[in-house]
């Protein structure tokens, strides 16, 4: 059999670092890149800096980028790994890389617009205008060749080409509704000899809907403040604010047949053993890029009033975060 034709769309943090991880375990990757990133990978090759700030290792991989999707082809598996905010404008452009066969990885934050696509029961195909208002996204990514990946790790792009791997190594990958998608097996294979610990999930809707639920509040509100993650939750009343979010979130996981399985408390106490970290949504803000916010908290407030579920606090935090990015230009 022929090597898998590997594509990654999008090389910040997180897809820059599956592309050098993938590089560097021997297989071939090329990547959809633009501007600078494209300009360094092109000229020094994909820099990462893995591991312990300690006993951090550093490659240097080689990785076929382009600018052109035309240049790449039809691809066995395209990782479309980039913000929420710049899904619109990269669908115009993945086209050439999906074939009839190409599994769509989909490696982002918050809710993807395939959601409701294959949950089955009431809400099943349900459409999310705050994901895809234009359904741009569903025209141009089918869903039968969707296979989620939800990602629990931290990676950024610490200067154009390199990528630096912060923290955690985990990764959950399932196509919508469970079914047997025939590329699972290789795209499991290929991210563990790219040395991710990876699983697979019978129902990728209730993962995706469980790390949502941790970092729904979080993330805006360290935007909002500047806060680290450490100080947030050591705030009482802000702690308390987040936990009246995460109850009203927890009411329509269950109107969507995905019930938590555990409290706000439980959840910060896992959230506290990442210490001082920094959201992604703070280092967006204080770069003044584009903030996430209808993908972690406006998808959440549509599925409020979708599901009948009242939704208070999520509506006062979704507001002032809205505002907040409005004042400052980076929500549109």
């Amino acid at each position: 059999m022929s090597e898998p034709k590997i594509c990654i769309a999008g090389l910040g943090g997180v897809g820059g670092l599956i592309a050098a991880r993938i590089a560097r375990a021997g297989q071939p990757v090329s990547a959809l890149a633009r501007g600078d990133n494209l300009r360094a990978v092109r000229e020094q090759g994909l820099v990462l800096l893995d591991g312990a700030p300690d006993a951090q290792q550093r490659s240097v991989v080689q990785v076929c980028a382009s600018d052109d999707a035309r240049e790449l082809g039809p691809q066995d598996l395209l990782v479309v790994s980039v913000k929420t905010t710049a899904l619109e404008s990269i669908a115009a452009d993945i086209a050439p890389l999906i074939g009839p066969h190409t599994a769509i990885v989909t490696a982002m934050n918050g809710v993807p617009w395939w959601f409701f696509e294959a949950i089955g029961g009431r809400w099943q195909g349900a459409r999310l205008a705050s994901c895809d208002p234009h359904g741009t996204l569903a025209a141009a990514m089918p869903a039968a060749q969707i296979i989620g990946c939800v990602v629990h790790l931290s990676a950024t792009m610490t200067a154009p080409g390199v990528v630096t791997h912060r923290a955690g190594n985990h990764l959950i990958i399932g196509a919508p509704g469970g079914a047997a998608h025939p590329r699972l097996p290789l795209l499991a294979e290929v991210l563990r000899q790219a040395g991710f610990e990876t699983d697979s999930s019978a129902q990728i809707e209730r993962d995706v809907w469980l790390k949502l639920w941790g970092n729904m509040t979080v993330n805006p509100i360290s935007a909002l403040t500047g806060a680290t993650g450490d100080q947030i939750l050591n705030d009482d009343l802000v702690r308390e604010y987040m936990s009246a979010a995460m109850r009203e979130a927890a009411q329509i996981g269950d109107a969507i047949g995905l019930p938590i399985g555990m409290t706000p408390d439980e959840r910060h106490a896992i959230t506290r053993k990442l210490g001082a970290f920094r959201t992604s949504m703070l280092n967006d803000a204080q770069a003044s890029r584009p903030l996430e916010l209808d993908a972690l908290i406006g998808a959440v407030v549509e599925m409020g009033r979708l599901t009948g579920v009242p939704t208070p606090a999520i509506d006062s935090l979704f507001g002032m975060a809205r505002l907040f990015g409005r004042v400052h230009r980076m929500y549109a």
